[in-house]
């Protein structure tokens, strides 16, 4: 019997009881009324955070739009002076370098 209590490692028992106990503790501190408290204010920030950011996306997305919609006007100019310029046989670099020179 005595040799039996030699080959335990009372050490790895030891931290094995420290930590039940730990755990039972920061069961009960977690569950507490102040714990609680901390939770809903910590929730509160991340709401506040993800309010923030979706804010923020939203605004970059019309601005994405909005880039978008000029593009699609540009191109469409260009679309049509290229149109243009092929009835008088005129090249898109040679009508741009006329409009620059006549502003």
């Amino acid at each position: 019997m005595i040799n039996c209590l030699k080959c335990i490692d009372w050490k790895k028992g030891g931290i094995f009881a420290a930590g039940v106990i730990f755990g039972t503790a920061g069961i009960r501190l977690l569950s507490s009324k102040d714990a609680r408290k901390v939770y809903t204010c910590g929730a509160a920030a991340v709401l506040r955070g993800k309010e923030y950011v979706m804010r923020n996306v939203s605004l970059l997305q019309e601005n994405a739009e909005d880039i978008l919609a000029e593009a699609e006007q540009i191109n469409e100019e260009r679309k049509a002076r290229e149109a243009a310029n092929a009835h008088t046989g005129e090249t898109t670099e040679q009508a741009e370098e006329a409009s620059a020179e006549e502003e």
